[in-house]
């Protein structure tokens, strides 16, 4: 079952409509490469578009009809959004979940110390990557510090055009004979992620040099005077390293677009304007962007917490739809997509690859009806009936889509969120967009298959 590219489908007018989307999104994901930025530039959108804080909503006792459009934040790191449907609630939601953490270095609670005149901040590595491709490459520090007064501060450094960046040092390669033995796990350990800082020492008296952590001390000095952090407030903070510098236009035709934390805000940004651009549903509409995917969708901001469900609750009882029955069976009912990336066809690798199976650029957005591992171990595994509903709408949508798997049977594989939310009886597929170098620092996606997952997010909240 050969797919069309959907290039060759496109007129001037369309053309002209993936590259202006593609251009936003691009921005979006340059300027946005953690999740609390995520949520916040969510937050901004959903104002601009009519939402309000159902928090406030809640509090104020209004009561929320259909056409109303709310919002509600987790921890500043995930965020739900809503329009109430004609339908009543408990006939369920259509429901897009993405995720927007990514592979990254996280700063250690206690990172800052000095080693031969060079300041260092150790990292722990967050979610599945090669820690060999973050070494050698320009990184900035984005993230928080939580103050004991209760002021949060934020921290970007390496993104202006004026801002230093940082990085890790790899071996040269005139001295790593034995290093390249190594099988590819350990050609760099985990413990050797340290970033490097600085090189200059604060000035201090002769006899203080020899207690003192000059060069250390420089850059606690040089904080201080930006942010006004001292050096226990690591204790409380959240900083991530990140890969430098905006996504770029990839491919001499600019046809692809390269850029860090591709996986999984290629779906959540255009699930998010999916969920902005629909009006007026008919069953209510949801969008889910979540935390923690990357390392199990545990803890408070992870799909595994309550927070969907605590908030569907709140809604509910704010529509004056609530009861316990009418929330079990608007779980029971709603349709959702999970939607997360797949590993797009690569010729340079075609070994781990079955190429009847496998996704490819420029054939639109991708349907997964299993992930998991060798033996589907941790998927979902969507309904047939479900599939064939999707089918229907798509086509009658004038969508380009694809099915694929992630791999060869006995090659490896992934997992996504879909499983828990099936959890609830819902009917869940996973659906996304194909991307190479998945959690590389640098991932591409084909600008075709972003306008086409657009689509296919659009048509589902109206028609599914």
């Amino acid at each position: 079952m050969e797919r069309k590219n959907a290039w060759e489908s496109y007129d001037t007018e369309t053309y002209i409509q993936v590259f202006a989307f593609a251009e936003q999104y691009r921005k979006f994901i340059s300027e946005n490469k953690t999740e609390r930025e995520c949520t916040a530039a969510a937050v901004e959108l959903a104002k601009e578009a009519g939402y309000r804080d159902l928090y406030g909503v809640v509090e104020q006792g209004i009561a929320l009809k259909p056409g109303d459009r709310v919002y509600a934040v987790n921890m500043n790191k995930s965020i739900a959004l809503f329009e109430i449907g004609t339908e009543p609630i408990e006939n369920g939601l259509n429901i897009l979940g993405a995720h927007i953490d990514s592979p990254r270095l996280d700063i250690k609670q206690d990172p800052l110390y000095e080693d031969t005149g060079l300041a260092f901040l150790n990292t722990h590595y967050y979610g599945g990557i090669k820690k060999y491709q973050w070494t050698a490459r320009p990184m900035a520090l984005h993230g928080v510090v939580a103050l004991k007064d209760g002021q949060t501060v934020r921290i970007c450094i390496g993104e202006d055009e004026t801002d230093p960046i940082v990085g890790i040092s790899d071996l040269l390669i005139h001295l790593a004979s034995k290093q390249m033995q190594k099988s590819g796990t350990d050609v760099v350990a985990g413990e050797d992620l340290n970033v490097l800082v600085g090189s200059i020492p604060a000035a201090a008296e002769e006899e203080e040099k020899k207690e003192k952590r000059l060069v250390a001390d420089n850059i606690l000095s040089i904080l201080h005077t930006k942010y006004g952090i001292e050096e226990e407030d690591f204790l409380s903070a959240e900083i991530e390293v990140v890969p430098a510098g905006p996504a770029r236009d990839y491919g001499i035709d600019k046809s692809m677009i390269a850029g860090y934390g591709q996986d999984d805000r290629v779906c959540a940004y255009p699930s998010l304007i999916a969920q902005l651009r629909v009006r007026n549903p008919r069953r209510t509409s949801c969008t889910l962007l979540v935390d923690k995917e990357e390392i199990g969708s545990v803890g408070a901001t992870g799909m595994h917490s309550r927070f969907f469900e605590n908030t569907l609750a709140e809604l509910m009882n704010a529509a004056g739809q609530y009861s316990e029955i009418a929330l079990r069976r608007a779980l029971r009912h709603s349709h959702m997509l999970s939607s997360d990336v797949s590993a797009a066809y690569d010729p340079n690798y075609p070994d781990v690859m079955e190429k009847q199976n496998s996704c490819y650029f420029g054939k639109g957005v991708v349907f997964n009806k299993y992930t998991g591992a060798r033996g589907k171990s941790g998927s979902n595994d969507a309904n047939a009936e479900f599939l064939g509903m999707l089918r229907r709408i798509l086509d009658e949508g004038g969508v380009a889509f694809q099915t694929a798997e992630l791999g060869k049977v006995d090659a490896g594989g992934g997992g996504t969120i879909a499983y828990i939310m099936a959890g609830y009886d819902m009917s869940v597929v996973d659906s996304g967009v194909a991307v190479q170098n998945m959690h590389a620092p640098m991932e591409v996606t084909s600008k075709a298959d972003i306008y086409e997952a657009l689509k296919c997010y659009c048509t589902f909240l109206e028609n599914a």
